[in-house]
């Protein structure tokens, strides 16, 4: 698998150590232009569902309960091909998870990276 899977925020600027830069939020990042975020892809299937998302909230109280309700999403037909794509792309560089997210440790890139790494 992957060397390395990070996450981070795409409004941070990029690093030679990114690899290959994934954006997985459903929506573009607001005031971002798409030249400057430097992505390799955006997978908007593999954001959480707009019901999950809007449930949550970025409350981290809910975090715990965001994550498996998240993890099941996963293995659902919408997003089954976009985490196999991520999948695929952890597994012959490194990796790294943007996301708009002002809390990234409480965000669906943290689940992901978690989510992958267990993949290994």
């Amino acid at each position: 698998m992957a060397k390395q899977i990070t996450y981070r925020r795409v409004y941070e600027e990029t690093s030679p150590q990114d690899g290959k830069r994934v954006l997985v939020d459903r929506v573009w990042p607001r005031g971002m232009r798409k030249a400057d975020a430097h992505l390799d892809e955006w997978l908007r299937d593999v954001a959480p569902s707009s019901e999950l998302r809007k449930w949550y909230g970025h409350e981290p109280a809910r975090f715990t309960e965001f994550r498996r309700r998240y993890r099941a999403e996963l293995r659902d037909a919408g997003h089954q091909q976009a985490a196999e794509r991520l999948r695929d792309l952890a597994s012959h560089d490194r990796l790294t998870l943007l996301t708009a997210t002002q809390d990234v440790d409480h965000s669906q890139a943290a689940v992901l990276a978690e989510w992958l790494s267990a993949k290994r």
